[in-house]
């Protein structure tokens, strides 16, 4: 199976299964808990303050605060999430 197969097996398994559901549950949780949304919060309210003499628009701001999202997601977050997904490929046989 090649991997672009391999990564749609895995994604419709875990929507079928109500398993993807619960990992975004379990990813907002960890986020909320380590400070990570309100880091997010104040870094949109800055980008949106500094641009008080413009007009600011959503793709503009999710341009620059996407990249900055994902890199500030704390590792051991990444590390329980992908643990997480592992456990649910080794238990469904994918």
């Amino acid at each position: 199976m090649d991997p672009q197969d391999f990564q749609e097996t895995i994604h419709t398994k875990l929507i079928k299964s109500g398993e993807r559901e619960r990992l975004k549950e379990l990813l907002r949780e960890r986020l909320a808990e380590c400070g990570w949304e309100n880091e997010m919060r104040a870094l949109c309210r800055t980008f949106v303050r500094d641009k008080v003499t413009s007009s600011v628009r959503l793709d503009d701001l999710i341009k620059v605060i996407t990249p900055r999202g994902r890199e500030s997601v704390p590792d051991n977050v990444k590390a329980e999430l992908l643990q997480q997904i592992r456990s649910f490929i080794a238990s469904n046989a994918v």
